[in-house]
């Protein structure tokens, strides 16, 4: 029984001491590159249109790992994918973020982050490889899919609230943000809003949630909410700020079935 006891004993006590380890491990090495592929379906058994969403790259030159992104949106078939702002964080990254992503076979719309206007990308550059896929990039306009059937409406970060930008009759409307909060002030209801931003905080501790969030976030920090216009979700993104860290907070792919 003594021997058990010691057994126990040291059990825990190495337990104890390897968590911050792997804890650390998981944070560096695992979780920062691990892309979660979470599904949310908006109408029942009958979806009309899947749609993908996803955000804030910040490309820093890892090509292997965005064109790993690209492949596992290719491989979902979305009719059209939404991307949230922050493409990069230098302008010398655009021309290899611009490449990776007109691989994407699926028509792709976008709107600017802070990080895109803080980087002084040509915004024309961008637009115009966002229109070679069959999409667009979005600023304070909107867009129609092909099929006549989602208006996918895109406001920059600019100001102090959205444009007033009204949804359209005859299909489904798509709002694309990057600033969680200013989803509050979005004047028209809308079938989805999506944002980006607040990289989830990229560490969540259980029971807590995150430790430090990006300004103009709030209380919209990762997930599905509501605001008065109507549902918003916050993807936690596919990059990093300031360090490579993500603790129980994976980067994400977002697929709608609306």
């Amino acid at each position: 029984m003594r021997t058990n006891k010691i057994n126990r004993r040291r059990f825990f006590f190495l337990s104890v001491l390897a968590t911050p380890a792997l804890v650390c491990a998981d944070a560096n090495w695992l979780e920062p590159q691990w892309v979660k592929i979470r599904s949310i379906k908006l109408a029942g058994n009958n979806p009309a249109h899947r749609i993908v969403h996803f955000t804030d790259i910040h490309h820093k030159g890892d090509r292997p790992y965005l064109e790993s992104v690209v492949e596992k949106i290719n491989r979902l078939s979305p009719d059209a994918v939404c991307f949230t702002g922050d493409l990069i964080e230098e302008a010398r990254f655009v021309p290899e973020t611009l490449e990776i992503l007109q691989k994407i076979k699926s028509p792709l719309y976008g709107v600017p982050g802070n990080h895109d206007y803080w980087s002084h990308a040509k915004f024309e550059v961008i637009g115009k490889a966002f229109a070679a896929t069959g999409g667009a990039w979005l600023m304070d306009s909107q867009v129609t899919t092909a099929d006549g059937k989602v208006h996918i409406t895109g406001v920059t970060c600019l100001r102090g609230k959205p444009a007033p930008l009204a949804p359209k009759a005859n299909g489904k409307n798509i709002m694309l943000l990057h600033y969680p909060l200013m989803a509050e002030r979005v004047a028209h209801p809308f079938d989805l809003l999506l944002a980006g931003h607040s990289h989830g905080g990229q560490v969540r501790m259980p029971f807590y949630g995150a430790f430090i969030l990006p300004y103009w976030v709030g209380k919209y920090d990762m997930g599905m909410f509501r605001v008065p216009a109507g549902r918003l979700y916050v993807n936690p993104g596919i990059g990093w700020l300031a360090t490579p860290i993500r603790f129980n907070c994976r980067p994400e792919i977002t697929v709608f079935e609306i």
